[in-house]
């Protein structure tokens, strides 16, 4: 039912792509990551919840419809629905359905709920086409509640220091469960522009999160949320005395702390662990499953040797990592 062709995943009997990362007539989209919702489309179908994020990618102007959870849309003969991922707020599976056959397109989830977005959903089709960002045993999770308190208890420990905590976060998703999560009644919280763009977002749509504040003027002791591309060194000394930490799922590898010259590591990924892609492809029942991107061979292998007729798609989606972006424009005077 889906093909590759240059612009990405297309459904040809619905006319539609998923994600397509080149414009196209029709996209459907999963959620509103760069690398999934490129601007230029004609046309754009996505979750209800996640319009507005979107709209924030492609461009308030352009042509977007949008589907409850759980709707049904017929398109070319193709019943499409869109499910909960628990990616982000709005990420969404797209269910296809065709002549009694069920393809499910994940997009990026994980299984692991929060309370930022609805929980993902397993949704039981034939072929499951799964992301694998995480895609190796090495990838475990801890308990977010623990990696909670980890973060606040490192911004604790700051604060009696008298140094400024710089928290780097993807700002679309990983600042807001973070935000959601820790205790911000410690001290003051600020974020960087790009931060503080979605969290509105996040707001408007009747996700309760803490106030925040410019960084500018911001007194020792307090917490800073900051994308990862945009740390000069003269952003760090208009702060005065700081420590950094990153969230992501990539600091489970030491070493990555260690190449950007960090204080602290937090491991906390949107992204499924290796045991959360296996749970989630065991609940599709499917017995042909689709890898797009991440650690995909370990991935194919390892269901391979488990009987499953399992492929590699060429897709270009970049997994978890540095979204670039030259929205962060803020200056701290």
């Amino acid at each position: 039912m889906l093909e590759i062709n240059t612009c990405g995943l297309y459904c040809a009997a619905g006319g539609f792509h998923i994600d397509p990362w080149k414009p196209a007539p029709r996209a459907v989209i999963t959620h509103a990551h760069s690398d999934h919702a490129c601007p230029g489309s004609e046309a754009y179908l996505c979750a209800a919840a996640s319009r507005q994020l979107v709209a924030a990618r492609v461009g308030e102007d352009a042509r977007i419809e949008t589907m409850e959870y759980g709707e049904t849309r017929d398109l070319g003969g193709v019943r499409l629905s869109l499910h909960p991922a628990g990616h982000i707020l709005g990420s969404c599976q797209a269910r296809l359905e065709r002549n009694g056959e069920v393809w499910v397109v994940s997009g990026d989830y994980k299984v692991q709920p929060d309370t930022t977005c609805p929980a993902f959903e397993p949704l039981r089709c034939h072929v499951f086409v799964t992301e694998s960002t995480f895609g190796l045993p090495i990838y475990r999770w801890p308990p977010q509640a623990e990696v909670f308190g980890e973060i606040d208890a490192w911004w604790r420990a700051n604060r009696e220091a008298g140094r400024t905590s710089v928290l780097l976060v993807y700002p679309l998703g990983k600042a807001q469960r973070v935000l959601a999560g820790i205790d911000c009644s410690a001290g003051p919280v600020a974020a960087r522009a790009s931060v503080e763009r979605f969290n509105a977002l996040y707001r408007q749509a009747g996700i309760a999160l803490p106030g925040t504040r410019p960084p500018a003027g911001v007194p020792p002791g307090a917490l800073v949320l900051a994308p990862p591309w945009t740390i000069p060194p003269a952003w760090f000394r208009r702060l005065g005395p700081v420590s950094t930490g990153m969230v992501s799922g990539w600091m489970r590898i030491r070493g990555t702390r260690r190449r950007r010259s960090l204080d602290r590591g937090f491991v906390l990924s949107d992204h499924a662990d290796w045991p959360g892609l296996l749970q989630a492809i065991e609940a599709t029942g499917a017995e042909r499953v689709r890898v797009t991107h991440g650690y995909r061979y370990p991935l194919v292998r390892w269901l391979r040797e488990r009987g499953l007729d399992a492929q590699a798609f060429e897709t270009r989606y970049t997994a978890e990592q540095d979204e670039t972006g030259s929205e962060d424009v803020e200056e701290i005077s």
